[in-house]
């Protein structure tokens, strides 16, 4: 009898070290999200998913990559859901296949930030393409990211339509990182060049140092965000139930107002404006 008890308690013990060695959130429901790095960096997500995870118990683990590595994560079926800022690759991912449920979420906008002594003359101004102009017959020391994002996308449109072939200037006045927003920004610091860059990051940037806005408004400059479910039909793998519910959280009057909540130095740096989609 004694030793029936005995091996009772062992067994009891051993099965509480068991419990007490698996982690604590073994079994806590999650979403892998690849995203841009403005919404990480800016400081949005470190607003925005505690509430979403508070209200639902859905953890979101973010990919915070370039919105062209995003979607190459969301074709290859590594995410449960893709949110980005490039409308035009966003249809097209939707287009062929690998994404559903497409929606407008919110939207900032774009700045050129360039050094205070500003030698292209570009500041105060409101047209980007004649900027952009200017700092090419300059040869002004100019940073870009070079990393297939949404904001390197519109960058090289923007280059485009200023008739500026920016490829023969690598290596030049013309610096290609390859890396995201705030690096982009540290170099262009470090440089005393111009760069464009989303607004939030921006006003999320401490470093500076003789940098300011050059130029601001122009309607080429706005910054649609999209969110999209991974193709569960490409994907078996895809959490679509739980990717829906972030989704819908997202667009939904709670989610939007979230988004509209998050200031810095009581500046609103997104603005919602979700849509059931397009």
């Amino acid at each position: 009898m004694i030793s029936l008890t005995r091996r009772a308690i062992q067994l009891s013990l051993l099965a509480r070290a068991l419990l007490a060695s698996l982690p604590v959130n073994a079994q806590a429901p999650y979403i892998t999200v690849a995203s841009t790095t403005s919404t990480e960096q800016s400081g949005l997500f470190g607003h925005l998913l505690p509430a979403f995870t508070t209200r639902t118990g859905i953890e979101v683990r973010v990919v915070a990559v370039g919105t062209g590595q995003a979607l190459e994560i969301g074709e290859r079926g590594d995410c449960d859901v893709v949110f980005v800022h490039d409308t035009a690759s966003e249809l097209k991912f939707v287009a062929d296949g690998f994404g559903i449920d497409r929606h407008q979420v919110m939207y900032n906008d774009f700045v050129l930030v360039g050094p205070k002594s500003d030698p292209a003359k570009v500041g105060a101004g409101h047209d980007i393409v004649v900027a952009f102009h200017k700092i090419a017959e300059a040869k002004a020391p100019f940073v870009s990211r070079g990393d297939d994002s949404g904001t390197d996308k519109a960058e090289k449109r923007l280059w485009q339509e200023a008739a500026v072939d920016v490829k023969t200037a690598s290596g030049t006045w013309y610096r290609d990182t390859g890396s995201g927003m705030g690096p982009a920004l540290n170099t262009a610091s470090a440089l005393d060049a111009y760069v464009l860059s989303d607004r939030g990051t921006w006003l999320s940037f401490q470093n500076r140092r003789g940098l300011e806005i050059m130029v601001e408004g122009d309607r080429r400059l706005f910054n649609q965000y999209g969110v999209m479910l991974i193709n569960p039909a490409k994907h078996l793998s895809i959490k679509q139930e739980l990717g829906r519910q972030f989704i819908d959280w997202l667009v939904s009057s709670e989610g939007q107002q979230t988004i509209a909540s998050y200031t810095i130095n009581g500046q609103q740096l997104f603005f919602p404006n979700a849509s059931p989609g397009s």
